[in-house]
């Protein structure tokens, strides 16, 4: 059975290895980092390529986001996922008797992905952590991970949530929010407006309300306000998807996590006295009694404004920030079960759920995995935009397929006239499925020759809030291990793939690259149709 080969250290992003194995040297045709769930479908589609893979893991567990927490699956439209994607939700379907399952327990979907790593043959490590890369020329030699491994390979596909091995081997990419007029967009940049996931009421952000001069409340951040559209290096909010239970004999209380302050939640309790309780409103539920429970409202589970320096930072301030965001989300459930300032039916509400017991039972029952919704994002000859997502722009060399609402979570709380305000939630639907191309995951020629980024792809912060769901990144994981072998096959550098046989081969693997063209529409009917999509994605509460 696929496991880690050393006890559990407790719930953390980064931690020495007390006694590191010895050091290895390993080879492989196809060499994966990152053991998210686009990472898992590449490394499984290199070897059913004829390849060999090698799938390097920084952390502990497979899957990422999908076996992290996120078993309430985002999508859009089911039938644009297939190949492998699909292939695992059907499996995961056939655990609890289905045809198919997009709803499940986080245990489930890892077991799921273990067993379909090892049925392939795919050689895993984890604990690997990247520390640099060799290089000759514009091609990729070899990962040089922490402890003193190396990985080789003929080629390198980048699956993590971060980027960071895109940023070694020299690769262009951006962080945060690009102004509306780099590529003549609509919806990034700086956002107010949209009515979801903002205060109803007025909540003052004031240490001693009506007081400026006492200071801010934790979280609201004393930043200009800047004006609809214009770029920053903010990015959307960072959270757990915790998995909550309602059934006693399966459930831990929730615990008092490290530096607890109530002052954290101030903001809260005064929004909970103005009339409004709504900050687990978004509690999906799973199968055998469980949620994948999400941020909802003007204050949740979104840790605003505390993950700006991820992309970039080194392991160790990496860890700080994951720290900081188990203790503000565990400290949000402690408050609200033991603060006397929450009115008593709120704190039986919640009182009722726990942590499962049979969920992240290394980690005290909390999800091992933070939810980063964005870092680094590649810049490639072809950007994908939100042009793309409305398909006023297709690309003639798709891969697979996205569907879901050009979505952002909230960037900033700030103080506006007097009053807390979030500041950079988006919600707007795309024109249906639309095709991703191939150029996104590829590098600007020149750049680096052996290298795929199915995750951070090149793409605007609002068109990877739409790409950015579970599923696509599987087929985009499978897309690119499927040119890697054709490049090798070929040898070839990547930006040289041949498309039309890439393209045989993805339909042959039963990966859907179509979908019919929106019907044309006056200009009277598009802007109705708009504002009938933006009023129902508010009310969706499906908010990724």
């Amino acid at each position: 059975m696929l496991e880690p080969s050393t006890p559990s250290p407790g719930l953390a992003y980064y931690y020495p290895i007390a006694d590191p194995p010895a050091a290895e040297a390993l080879h492989a045709d196809v060499v994966v980092y990152g053991g998210t769930a686009a990472g898992v479908a590449a490394a499984i589609q290199a070897t059913r390529s004829g390849r060999s893979a090698l799938l390097m893991i920084f952390g502990r567990h497979v899957g990422g986001m999908t076996s992290g927490g996120l078993g309430h699956t985002d999508i859009g439209n089911k039938a644009a996922i297939g190949g492998i994607s699909r292939e695992f939700y059907r499996r995961v379907g056939e655990h609890y008797g289905q045809d198919e399952a997009w709803q499940f327990e986080p245990h489930v979907a890892e077991a799921v992905l273990c067993d379909m790593l090892e049925e392939a043959g795919v050689e895993v490590r984890f604990e690997q952590r990247l520390t640099g890369v060799e290089m000759d020329g514009s091609r990729l030699v070899a990962l040089q991970m922490e402890y003193g491994n190396t990985a080789r390979g003929r080629m390198f596909i980048d699956a993590t949530y971060d980027g960071d091995l895109l940023a070694m081997a020299g690769v262009s990419y951006t962080v945060g929010r690009e102004p509306n007029t780099q590529y003549r967009e609509t919806l990034n940049g700086i956002h107010f407006g949209h009515p979801a996931h903002n205060f109803k009421n007025w909540i003052d952000p004031y240490v001693e309300p009506g007081r400026p001069d006492s200071g801010l409340l934790p979280g609201v951040q004393d930043l200009p306000l800047g004006h609809n559209g214009q770029g920053d290096r903010c990015l959307q909010a960072f959270n757990f998807r915790v998995c909550l239970t309602h059934e006693p004999d399966n459930q831990r209380p929730f615990p008092e996590p490290a530096n607890y302050d109530p002052l954290r939640y101030e903001l809260l309790i005064r929004y909970i006295h103005s009339g409004v309780w709504d900050a687990l409103r978004l509690s999906n539920l799973m199968p055998r009694g469980k949620t994948d429970t999400n941020n909802f409202g003007g204050f949740s589970s979104d840790h605003i404004g505390g993950n700006y320096d991820w992309p970039e930072a080194d392991y160790a301030r990496r860890e700080a920030i994951f720290q900081d965001h188990v203790s503000y989300n565990q400290g949000l459930y402690h408050f609200l079960v033991t603060d006397s300032r929450v009115p008593e039916s709120i704190r039986q509400e919640v009182e009722a759920w726990g942590l499962p017991l049979d969920e992240f039972v290394e980690t005290g029952n909390w999800p091992h995995e933070l939810y980063v919704r964005e870092a680094r994002r590649m810049v490639s000859d072809l950007v994908m935009t939100e042009h793309h997502c409305r398909r006023t722009v297709d690309v003639d060399d798709p891969i697979g397929l996205a569907a879901y609402t050009m979505d952002s979570h909230n960037c900033r709380r700030l103080v506006v006239d007097g009053r807390a305000y979030n500041e950079g939630n988006v919600e707007v639907p795309p024109s249906g499925p639309y095709p991703i191309g191939y150029r996104a995951l590829v590098p600007k020629a020149g750049e680096c020759e052996n290298l795929l980024v199915p995750w951070c792809l090149s793409s605007t912060h609002i068109a990877f809030g739409s790409i950015r769901m579970e599923p696509v990144g599987m087929v985009l994981g499978q897309s690119a291990a499927t040119a890697a072998a054709l490049a090798i096959e070929q040898d070839t550098a990547v930006q040289e793939v041949d498309y039309p046989t890439l393209r045989r081969h993805l339909q042959r693997d039963g990966q859907v690259l179509n979908w019919p063209e929106p019907p044309a529409t006056t200009c009277l009917t598009r802007l109705l149709n708009d504002a009938s999509q933006a009023t129902s994605s508010q009310l969706a509460m499906t908010d990724a």
